[in-house]
């Protein structure tokens, strides 16, 4: 049981999102009203804020295949993770863990043994480490595997992704430069990715029945759904009815509008705000929270990306503090039905980030369910 402690003297952004200067006691894991014979942790002259959520990041898989063909003991990587995690205030996060048709790192065997892996690992790790199911729709073998998961505490999210169809376009317009890559992740040379692709191909006619299928058991579960990469609202709609509750990466701002219009969460990437562009030429996160498009971002491929893109918002005046910060806690936690987190509450889940705003922004310490990581005064 972590020692009670009280965060002293800090900025506080507050669950209606205003900011005060308060004490913050935690016993037991969560937030209380007062404690006693607590640590006093000085925070005077940083803010105090809730514990990052992540929904969506894809970087764990370069820990564990560092190199094309390059695997690390899934220990070791794990907690390299676990450690950039909370390094950079991320205390609740889902990894992308694709599962895909393809063979290697996204394959149906890798999938088994991360699954297998992290449940195994959870206890000693300090973030809190959750899954979302990047299921591709034409991975068809994977329905069975994906039932037993769900099934499983805690309850996986499903997203439902579509890049086979973006692999085929690009073999019949002849890009093999872009899918050469593909093929190294895949852990075969070009022609056998290739033939692969065209083998899976066959499966098209399926995909309807079998995404059908996949919502169902999420369904079942109360599992959180996500749609990814909707180019239309008819897309929207579609998959609205399905029960993928959650938009993320809208590929167009009319599919952004239609999930606002009704009530949806739409997720964009840190990245992309701290960039100031998407990487692939699309919508810009930090216009589409501007015109209130985007309510939820995600580490994506980046860790650091979350905390550096509140900041960016920030000094832009994109934002205020409090609703820059919003898109990294309250409203990522509320989208994934996390309601114990995202807020600093009395009864909520002891999950914060002291930061120091004073310069370039920089963690002071993160705290996970009442255990305290000091990163400098």
């Amino acid at each position: 049981m972590a020692q009670p402690i009280t965060l002293v003297g800090g900025t506080v952004v507050t669950p209606d999102g205003t900011l005060e200067r308060a004490d913050v006691p935690m016993a037991g894991g969560v937030f209380m009203d007062k404690v006693k014979d607590a640590q006093a942790i000085d925070c005077r002259g940083h803010y105090v804020l809730p514990g990052i959520v992540d929904v969506h990041g894809d970087a764990f898989e370069l820990e564990l295949h560092p190199r094309p063909g390059v695997d690390i003991a899934f220990p070791i990587a794990i907690g390299s993770i676990d450690k950039q995690l909370v390094s950079n205030g991320i205390t609740t996060a889902f990894h992308g863990l694709t599962v895909s048709w393809e063979p290697g790192a996204r394959s149906l065997g890798a999938a088994r043994r991360f699954m297998g892996d992290l449940a195994a690992a959870r206890p000693r790790l300090m973030a809190d480490h959750r899954v979302q199911l990047r299921w591709e729709v034409f991975a068809h073998e994977t329905l069975a595997d994906i039932a037993r998961w769900l099934r499983e505490t805690p309850t996986p999210a499903i997203a439902f992704n579509d890049h086979t169809t973006d692999t085929l376009d690009l073999m019949a317009a002849g890009r093999t430069d872009k899918l050469d890559p593909w093929a190294r992740r895949a852990g075969v040379d070009l022609d056998t990715y290739l033939a692969l692709a065209s083998t899976v191909a066959q499966s098209a006619a399926a995909v309807p029945a079998k995404v059908a299928e996949v919502a169902r058991l999420g369904r079942a579960h109360s599992a959180v759904m996500l749609s990814h990469d909707e180019r239309t609202r008819a897309d929207r709609s579609a998959n609205r009815a399905l029960g993928m509750r959650v938009c993320e990466f809208p590929l167009a701002p009319e599919v952004a509008a239609d999930a606002r219009a009704n009530g949806e969460p739409v997720v964009m990437g840190g990245p992309n705000v701290i960039r100031g562009a998407s990487h692939k030429g699309l919508m810009s996160a930090e216009e589409a929270i501007g015109e209130g498009l985007c309510t939820v971002l995600a580490s994506d491929y980046y860790y650091p990306s979350l905390l550096h893109a509140a900041e960016r918002l920030v000094a832009r005046g994109v934002t205020s503090l409090a609703a820059a910060w919003s898109l990294i806690s309250q409203n990522p936690a509320d989208a994934m039905g996390l309601a114990d987190r995202g807020a600093i509450a009395p009864g909520r889940q002891a999950d914060a980030v002291v930061v120091d705003a004073s310069g370039p922004w920089r963690i002071v310490h993160t705290i996970t369910r009442g255990i305290i990581t000091r990163f400098g005064a």
